[in-house]
């Protein structure tokens, strides 16, 4: 695109200054990748390895970026706890007396004090704990609910009367769901579905197969203490039978129940100012099209309104920004190669030949719209300012999925219980497994663990001859492992963690990283503990775009408008940017940084 004109505002941030590749972390995760931007190191140093983690006691799949701690006492409130660890480069800023202004990085929830303003990114929950869940509305009985959705059943009839699902009451014995009701009319002359939320008695009027604005509910927790949360609805038919979508609730930015900015008031003036937003860490509806429940086109109507939302964001804070460190991420583009890579790739599973004319553009298209929102920037910009744009990773296409779980089982790395084999019945979160006899492990998006004695609960291996046998075992039998349907290797290489970290935290990692090849990935019952019967699977979701390979495959990419040094040309690291920008702004780097500044 940048070659064919198409991106005129990148072009002349390259024409000023310079551009390459930029070379991201091990794995090539979001969080993984962005974290090692703010602090300046490789994840052994800031903690962050993977979306999804393992807690060592009980083997189960957790979030890697934060966690809820409980109350001290029955006065006190759940805490968040950020695990991201390192120092982060608004810190020396600050006790430099610079300001920041630091918009959806991500793994800054909950929000950091810094000299300035931050609003939280990937890493934001829902308003039910999860990364987002959608809730699909149907009066059709026969419907089933799908992964990561909430399903609720609809009365027949014109009038109805039914429930939004808020956060759930862990002040009550056992935890129950917090609900607002909501009326509802089909107007089908006008082709619209008419919302009236709980105590209001304003309606909102939404069209079929359009998206409403933002809807605030309030939950109660008890006759003295509520919540308010938003959410949007879409709606997918009214007739034969009406069915409608509502996205993940989000915390209202006006009283969020977490803080999701710093200051705490920040969210609110921010919503007050440009209107209400998104303030879920991954606010586009990414399991509503995976499920089924919207369709492409719906997909994209709701990551217009997100971007849309980020356009309204950038232009406030960049109108009152006057010196200092400003950062916004506009994730967007991510979201929507994650869901429509398959219309570019005749040869993917899901590739559909009459739909591709019309989604196969859409992702060039969408760069293109964050090209033209550079307009806004480079208005600001003089010859004192230092602009950069970088993406964390690249893209590629997913079109097989790999069970790891069941390839330890075939080695005899891993033991069921009762001689069980393999298969998607077990479930997810290790509950078939024999650990008496069991080596090695895996879980989230490339990792594996070896079952180690003393680390976790009921390890059994020890460190030494016994544990490099079992690396060994791994590395070989894993690296060029050949897919007989596609004849090729599904997987490049099989890391170690001594010799792609280093840092306080290493401890926390994989023993072992798990290298794809383009076009393979692990699969998503790997992710959270799960098994397969087979080994390879074609990849039959609409995720179908993906960048969890061997990073060297999909490095990011770099611009900025001031030249840097030729001999960083083909050697930029994400890790760089840290010093690179205190450098800039004359701050002294810390020694945790390991970056070098690019200038």
């Amino acid at each position: 695109m940048l070659g064919l004109g198409e991106l005129p505002n990148l072009a002349k941030i390259r024409q000023a200054g310079s551009y390459a590749r930029l070379k991201t972390t091990y794995p090539a995760q979001t969080p993984v990748a962005w974290s090692s931007f703010v602090t300046g190191t490789n994840p052994g140093g800031h903690g962050i390895f993977d979306f999804i983690s393992r807690n060592p006691e009980t083997y189960q799949p957790d979030i890697a970026l934060s966690h809820f701690a409980p109350p001290k006492n029955i006065l006190a409130r759940t805490r968040v706890v950020n695990r991201r660890k390192g120092i982060p480069l608004w810190e020396p800023l600050m006790k430099a007396g610079v300001a920041s202004t630091v918009l959806r990085c991500p793994c800054t929830f909950p929000p950091e004090t810094l000299h300035g303003r931050m609003l939280s990114g990937v890493g934001v929950p829902d308003m039910r704990g999860s990364q987002s869940k959608g809730t699909f509305y149907t009066q059709d009985r026969a419907a089933s609910a799908q992964e990561n959705e909430q399903l609720i059943y609809l009365d027949s009839g014109m009038d109805l009367t039914t429930r939004v699902l808020g956060p759930r009451n862990t002040r009550q014995s056992p935890p129950s769901d917090t609900y607002s009701e909501i009326r509802l009319r089909v107007a089908k002359p006008a082709r619209t579905l008419v919302i009236q939320p709980g105590g209001d008695p304003a309606t909102i009027e939404v069209r079929e197969r359009a998206w409403s604005e933002w809807i605030r509910f309030k939950f109660k927790f008890s006759r003295l203490q509520s919540a308010s949360g938003i959410a949007r609805f879409y709606v997918r038919q009214l007739e034969p039978h009406l069915e409608f979508y509502v996205s993940a609730v989000n915390f209202d930015p006006a009283a969020p129940i977490f803080p999701v900015s710093f200051p705490t008031t920040y969210a609110k003036e921010l919503s007050e100012k440009i209107g209400l937003f998104s303030t879920l860490g991954m606010a586009e509806e990414h399991n509503g099209l995976n499920n089924g429940r919207l369709d492409e086109s719906a997909y994209l109507q709701q990551c217009e309104l997100v971007l849309r939302e980020r356009q309204r964001m950038l232009q406030f804070e960049l109108d009152r920004f006057t010196e200092g460190f400003f950062f916004m991420l506009f994730d967007t583009p991510d979201r929507v190669q994650h869901m429509l890579w398959r219309f570019r790739d005749p040869s993917h599973p899901c590739f559909d030949r009459d739909l591709a004319p019309e989604f196969a553009p859409r992702i060039e298209e969408h760069y293109a719209q964050c090209d033209d929102l550079l307009s806004c920037v480079l208005d600001k910009v003089d010859e004192h300012t230092l602009l950069i744009v970088l993406s964390d990773h690249g893209f590629g296409t997913f079109r097989r999925a790999f069970h790891t779980n069941t390839w330890l089982w075939q080695s005899g790395l891993l033991k069921l219980k009762d001689n069980r084999k393999p298969n998607e019945d077990l479930g997810e979160g290790f509950a078939a497994i024999d650990w008496s006899r069991t080596y090695a492990y895996a879980v989230g998006l490339g990792g594996i663990y070896l079952n180690f004695k003393g680390r976790e609960s009921a390890g059994i291996l020890e460190e030494g001859s016994d544990a490099e046998r079992v690396r060994r075992a791994i590395q070989t039998g894993l690296a060029d492992l050949p897919d007989p349907a596609t004849q090729r290797a599904a997987i490049r290489s099989v890391s170690r963690r001594e010799d792609i970290y280093s840092g306080a935290f290493v401890e926390n990692s994989p023993d072992l990283l798990v290298n794809f090849n383009p076009g393979f990935r692990v699969s998503w019952h790997t992710a959270l503990g799960g098994f397969s019967h087979t080994l390879l699977d074609d990849n039959i979701r609409r995720w179908s775009g993906d960048h969890i390979v061997d990073p060297e495959a999909v490095p990011g990419i770099l611009f900025t408008n001031h030249a840097f040094s030729l001999a960083h040309h083909n050697h930029a690291q994400i890790i760089d940017l840290a010093p690179t920008i205190l450098n800039y702004l004359g701050v002294s780097v810390p020694q945790s940084m390991e970056g070098n500044s690019l200038f």
